[in-house]
């Protein structure tokens, strides 16, 4: 099984978003950084927890997953991606979004 996780852009995202796309969007970084803004509907699952709680995500579903700067995300979604699931790694993180935020 290939190690590589297709990406997707911030404004790839953004637009679906503006489309109303019904989207799955998992945020991997910690609860106090998620505090200072997260893309809105994102679901908050940290990094270190993704081991344990992945079950938590729907396998049929695909994933965009994000953290800060893109780091944390692409290691999140080679983990998911091995587990079977359908993932896409967000580029640059909550760095390079330009969206709105809740």
């Amino acid at each position: 099984m290939s190690g590589y996780v297709e990406e997707i852009a911030p404004e790839k995202v953004n637009d679906l978003l503006s489309n109303r796309e019904k989207l799955s969007i998992v945020d991997v970084r910690g609860p106090e950084e998620v505090a200072t803004g997260k893309i809105p509907g994102a679901y908050n699952l940290p990094v270190n927890e993704i081991q344990t709680r992945m079950t938590e995500l729907d396998k049929n579903k695909q994933h965009i997953i994000v953290c800060q700067s893109g780091g944390r995300s692409s290691m999140a979604s080679m983990v998911l991606k091995s587990n079977g699931y359908n993932v896409l790694n967000m580029t640059g993180g909550m760095n390079e979004w330009n969206g709105t935020t809740e």
